[in-house]
């Protein structure tokens, strides 16, 4: 069930949920997981090869062996999520990062999708804005980053 009216001590807790220091460089999807904005797109535009698909409720952007992923920003606060093939655009996302007030993830419907929702909260409403399918969950590199893949 969703809790339509997040008390500060819900988005305390979502807070608090963060990824302890003591998990980092290990793969921490412990439903469920939420994670800051800033921590995951950080993390996510070193691992273009590992997104399956990634979305709105609208639209679906799908990888595929001939496509890549791009990250560019446009604006103080657009970010854009784009799939190429060679040099063509074959689709974007643009993803407004003032509209995100937390990322959850948990484990996909098969075992190697991990699901990231861009959550949206407010006092009245939560909202899924935004979303990411990758090969494997979130793994905190900040003190130890490891090559990109």
């Amino acid at each position: 069930m969703l809790d339509r009216q997040p008390s500060r001590e819900r988005v305390a807790s979502i807070k608090g949920r963060i990824a302890p220091q003591s998990l980092v460089g290990k793969d921490i999807m412990e439903p469920p997981f939420t994670l800051p904005f800033e921590a995951f797109w950080n993390w996510v535009v070193t691992h273009p090869n590992c997104i399956l698909r990634a979305g709105t409720p609208e639209a679906v952007l799908y990888d595929d062996d001939d496509l890549h992923w791009n990250f560019a920003t446009e604006g103080g606060n657009t970010l854009l999520v784009q799939v190429l093939r060679g040099k063509r655009l074959m689709g974007e996302i643009l993803v407004d990062s003032e509209q995100t007030t937390y990322v959850q993830g948990v484990q996909g419907q098969r075992e190697d999708e991990h699901l990231f929702e861009l959550i949206n909260e407010t006092e009245k409403d939560r909202v899924v804005g935004y979303f990411f399918v990758l090969t494997h969950g979130y793994e905190d590199e900040s003190t130890n980053p490891g090559p990109v893949h």
